[in-house]
């Protein structure tokens, strides 16, 4: 799936080219009513790319009412190139936003931009290594003497691979590339870089392709985590209660109604094609629901695995300012209030 957001745009998303869309499905907005005031209750959600299948909890939630029932007018906020999103939300536009990976906001936490990871949408990063079964790799070790096709601004990524796993950079040929998957096919590289959602790019590559995930090489890193600034955190918490259980309701639909839930997709973004989002789903709920979810609900989120990912990076000198701690990166206040609605699925 294609995203371009303040870490990098490796993040290939499968998802529309129309950025002006918000959830009311290209027609009027919709106003909703907050329960407890009768005023009006916003909550914006600025993504780090242009909007599509990753979305299909939110997608979900919105078109069944969910965040109508919360009592807030929610609306997705599109990213893109030229789009950024986290200092978007830090600059208080935007109530929450949403980045492809977890780094981003290690990133920016370390350059002391207020915001506060508060959930995560996909447990398990979908990024992946992709060869051929003719000359495969499985392991971190098959790295070793392959030509690597990435895109520049992934590099960080393979570093961490190769760092993590004890293998000198020296031992890998890198190929810098673009979006495109035809490098594999044509024999330029033994290995490429991609999401196992972008099931359309993958498609070049067909039935035979190998994949290796970065998590399963030990780089865990999470996907489309949650943030918010710090005084939202402090000031607006019950907000972000209320957003969290409506779009964890949501994702849970989408879980168990696969084919409706891609039905409300393409009637929010009718330039996603159906077929190919109905393939998507499957690898993505798998990667939003596992057994951490089925033991902490939706959204859960470990302080180790970030921790895990801040030492990575401080290793590989990402943080040129400082090094940020877990509690300034993260918190469990909304995950600890919301604890006994998240569903416990995986």
């Amino acid at each position: 799936m294609r995203n371009a957001d303040t870490h990098s745009s490796i993040w290939r998303r499968r998802d529309v080219l129309r950025t002006g869309m918000s959830l009311a499905g290209g027609g009027a907005v919709i106003t909703l009513t907050d329960r407890a005031s009768g005023a009006i209750a916003t909550v914006n959600m600025q993504l780090g790319w242009i909007g599509g299948g990753n979305q299909i909890g939110e997608v979900s939630a919105f078109q069944l009412g969910y965040f109508e029932q919360e009592g807030l007018d929610f609306k997705i906020q599109p990213g893109g190139p030229n789009n950024d999103g986290i200092a978007i939300v830090a600059s208080g536009r935007y109530e929450v936003g949403q980045v492809s990976s977890s780094p981003s906001l290690m990133l920016a936490v370390s350059q002391d931009i207020p915001i506060k990871c508060f959930a995560v949408s996909a447990q398990q990063h979908p990024y992946a290594f992709f060869s051929l079964k003719q000359n495969p790799v499985r392991s971190a070790a098959d790295f070793r003497g392959k030509k690597v096709g990435i895109q520049a601004t992934g590099l960080i990524l393979l570093r961490a691979l190769l760092a993590k796993n004890n293998i000198d950079m020296k031992d890998v040929q890198v190929v810098i590339i673009g979006s495109e998957m035809t490098p594999l096919m044509t024999g330029q590289v033994d290995v490429i870089t991609g999401w196992v959602t972008n099931t359309t790019a993958l498609s070049v590559i067909g039935p035979d392709r190998v994949q290796f995930r970065l998590w399963d090489a030990g780089v865990k890193l999470y996907a489309s985590p949650y943030y918010a600034t710090t005084e939202t955190l402090q000031t607006k918490q019950d907000l972000l209660v209320r957003f969290l259980r409506a779009a964890a309701k949501g994702w849970a639909f989408a879980y168990e109604n696969r084919d409706k839930a891609v039905e409300l997709l393409v009637k929010t973004y009718p330039n996603l094609v159906a077929k190919d989002e109905r393939a998507a789903v499957d690898i993505m709920l798998g990667a939003t629901f596992t057994d951490a979810t089925k033991a902490g609900g939706f959204g859960t989120m470990d302080p180790a695995v970030w921790q895990d990912q801040i030492s990575l990076y401080s290793q590989l000198g990402q943080f040129t300012k400082r090094t940020p701690t877990v509690d300034e990166v993260m918190t469990l206040d909304i995950l600890n209030a919301t604890a006994d609605t998240r569903p416990k699925i995986g």
